[in-house]
């Protein structure tokens, strides 16, 4: 086993809390209260990896309470201890209901070279099966491996290993909950070892700024014959919008004049709410289509699903990007633009020393 994985290693793991860290409580259920020291010296096998493990007690709090002040912060922390140097990789362990989304924060920010790798578990450590130690020691040989240098920030879970801009939670309590519909992971762990079977060709890096201002991006999810009520109480209280249409871009004819007049004032990202593929952009022409809503200055999501374009969308808000900035990000994170049309200077994921413009 410790023969498949280089030895003399490190990786720092920084905990979050969520259902892996879980112990039951007095009133009943389970409640994050396990360290991330407990966590890490609970996986069986680890030891015998010659990977050297730091740990970070970071926050005990459940996946759905952790904010973008706490995603903020991590980024920090992470940021300054690969500073010091001597770390191969990072690990974050969390809670499964926001990995899709603190995953695809932090990939917009982790411009080392270190893999960033973040998991979580299904099955809480009072259950039969629990996948949390599983999950732990897959992710940190992924993020020990030189193998996995340069794709930013992953995903591992189920013996998978993911991309941060792909990856989704799919289903509510399934082992193999995270899948990538548009493009499947990059890899898998095979007998103790991260093999990559694709690699990202690029990074999408969003400059930091220590005096970002707080930004409230909304996500609106559109049905079947829509109220309009909804629509008119929240553009006017957010900074930007994002509209999870019907199929490739779609909306109830009667939101259209609402949506354009929000676009007029706001950036208003149009998104699918289908869970895979792209948003089209010149097929349909009918009033509340793809073209109808585009024409009226709506920026089309393409392959990004509704919540990570509210994640890209508050990021570039809050890097006091123009609309045209936004525009050109969404073209290219998207998927329908290439990388050197990203608004900020980019890194080849295959050769990161070569910086574009």
């Amino acid at each position: 086993m410790a023969a498949a994985q280089p030895t003399g290693r490190r990786v720092v793991v920084f905990g979050l809390g969520g259902t892996i860290a879980m112990t039951r409580a007095e009133s009943g259920g389970v409640v994050p209260a396990l360290s991330a020291e407990q966590l890490v010296a609970a996986v069986p096998g680890l030891a015998d990896t010659g990977i050297t493990v730091e740990v970070e007690d970071f926050r005990r709090v459940p996946g759905a309470s952790l904010t973008f002040g706490d995603l903020a912060t991590l980024g920090e922390a992470i940021t300054a201890r690969l500073a010091r140097g001597g770390v191969d990789g990072v690990v974050v362990t969390q809670g499964t209901d926001t990995i899709e989304e603190t995953a695809y924060f932090l990939d917009l920010h982790h411009a080392a070279p270190q893999p960033l790798v973040v998991t979580g578990a299904m099955r809480n450590p009072t259950l039969a099966g629990a996948d949390g130690p599983a999950n732990v020691l897959a992710a940190v040989l992924t993020a020990a491996d030189p193998t996995a240098a340069h794709q930013g920030c992953l995903v591992v879970l189920a013996d998978e290993i993911h991309a941060a801009r792909r990856v989704r939670k799919t289903h509510t309590t399934s082992g193999a909950t995270f899948q990538s519909p548009n493009g499947g992971p990059l890899g898998v762990i095979t007998e103790s070892r991260p093999i990559l079977l694709n690699r990202l060709t690029h990074r999408t890096l969003i400059p930091t700024t220590s005096t970002a201002p707080d930004k409230r991006v909304g996500l609106l999810t559109i049905t079947l014959d829509d109220d309009p009520t909804v629509i008119e109480a929240i553009t006017d209280r957010v900074d930007g919008l994002v509209v999870a249409a019907m199929g490739v871009g779609h909306v109830p004819a009667k939101l259209v004049p609402l949506l354009g007049d929000a676009a007029a004032r706001i950036p208003v990202v149009l998104a699918s709410r289908a869970g895979a593929g792209t948003t089209l952009r010149s097929t349909y022409a009918f009033p509340g289509s793809e073209r109808d809503l585009l024409d009226r200055g709506l920026i089309p999501a393409g392959f990004l699903d509704p919540l990570k374009a509210r994640i890209l969308l508050h990021r570039l808000l809050t890097a006091e990007a123009d609309h045209t900035t936004i525009s050109a990000a969404f073209h290219t994170a998207g998927g329908h633009g290439d990388h050197h049309t990203w608004p900020w200077p980019t890194t080849s994921a295959e050769n990161p020393t070569d910086a574009q413009s």
